[in-house]
């Protein structure tokens, strides 16, 4: 697979480039503020990890950066825009919030033409109350260069996009932009995680794209669980000693039964928190000798925040401005106990390589890590895109 070049904005602890890079695309530079996530960064090209060889940071305010003095050409610009604007768990502040870098996006883009860009966001981003902003972003990510003037507020800007997209006026640099809401847990990741994806091919190029296909599902887990009975035989437990089906989930068990037509593939299931976990001694046990897998006690639930089943996807991980929230971040055991992930137990959930390390203090990487982007569903989605510009396209 032939690299292509790329420059990712709002890095943080680097999942959706360690996905980009497993996909083939080459990082020209990293651009990042947070002092933990740079940690972290540059523990991992210190340290000698294989996919963040070469990696080069810039560690301070995207605002501040001058894009010519990093590269003359790129193949993709990529990024996370810090989602607080639009969290479900945030203030939801939206464009009003100072910490909305779509903007900044959008100059990145303008500033250096690349063939594609991909941009990542909460699901909150698609909330009503956003829906005229959301058509702002996506529309000057479609015409990067109708700059927004000094004297004018956004809604005046949307109107001139809005124009010039249905004048079919002719433009010195446009983009066909596509976005979509994906699960993580449909793409082989142990989390419920839904992301919104922004992809844009630029015009000329003529590019045909479109989100690649589900390979995961619950109904496979079910049937693997409640009437093969394979997946507990995969993990070597007795099915007997399980209490059943959970409630919320009998009838779609029920209609599975009925209809094994109904059933995708054998290897097509979905992956649970046990799955995640494989392998990986307690945290009490392992004495120290794996990296970020230390005990962390004082788990417990509050009302509508009770942790994730073992043997289901666990719930998404919730990073929290002040830390992690109570009650989220936790293993719920089948007979009842509660016990924090550990930050490796995180990582494994987010799809994280195990030898890829995190700095500071279990909040500060909790937080880290959840605010990535699973790095399975970076790889799958940055591979998808890397077919399409590859000079070994068919």
């Amino acid at each position: 697979m032939t690299p292509l070049t790329s420059i990712e904005l709002f890095t943080g602890a680097g999942g959706l480039a360690l996905g980009l890079e497993k996909a083939g695309w080459r990082h020209l530079a990293l651009v990042e503020k947070n002092p933990d996530a740079c940690a972290t960064i540059r523990l991992n090209v210190t340290g000698g990890n294989p996919l963040a060889h070469g990696w080069r940071l810039h560690d301070g305010d995207v605002r501040s950066i001058h894009y010519q003095d990093i590269a003359s050409r790129v193949d993709m610009i990529a990024g996370g825009p810090p989602c607080q604007p639009f969290s479900l768990g945030g203030k939801h502040r939206g464009q009003h919030d100072p910490r909305d870098m779509f903007p900044e996006a959008v100059r990145a883009v303008r500033e250096l033409r690349p063939p594609c860009f991909v941009f990542e966001n909460v699901k909150g981003l698609l909330r009503q109350s956003f829906s005229n902003y959301f058509s702002y972003i996506l529309l000057q990510l479609t015409y990067p260069c109708l700059e927004r003037k000094t004297d004018e507020d956004w809604p005046e800007h949307l109107a001139r996009l809005e124009r010039l997209h249905t004048g079919a006026r002719d433009v010195d640099l446009s983009y066909r932009v596509v976005f979509r809401l994906l699960n993580a847990a449909d793409y082989g990741v142990p989390q419920q995680r839904h992301r919104v994806f922004i992809v844009g091919f630029r015009s000329d190029l003529g590019r045909e794209w479109s989100f690649p296909e589900p390979t995961h599902s619950l109904d496979r887990l079910l049937w693997d669980q409640w009437i093969s009975g394979d997946y507990w035989e995969e993990h070597g437990l007795d099915r007997s000693q399980w209490r059943g089906v959970p409630g919320r989930l009998a009838a779609r068990v029920r209609r599975l039964a009925a209809s094994y037509s109904l059933i995708p593939p054998p290897g097509w299931r979905y992956r649970t928190v046990r799955d995640a976990l494989k392998g990986l001694p307690e945290p009490r046990e392992q004495g120290g000798s794996i990296p970020n897998h230390e005990f962390r006690g004082g788990a417990r639930s509050y009302p509508g925040h009770t942790g994730s089943p073992l043997d289901e996807p666990a719930k998404a991980l919730k990073a929290g401005d002040h830390g992690v929230p109570g009650g989220e971040n936790m293993i719920a055991f089948p007979d009842g106990r509660l016990r924090y992930f550990s930050v490796r137990e995180s990582a494994r959930v987010q799809t994280f390589p195990d030898n890829y390390l995190f700095s500071g203090s279990w909040t500060e990487a909790m937080r880290q890590i959840g605010n990535a982007v699973p790095v399975t569903l970076a790889e799958i989605v940055g591979a998808g895109i890397h077919r399409q510009l590859s000079p070994e396209r068919p």
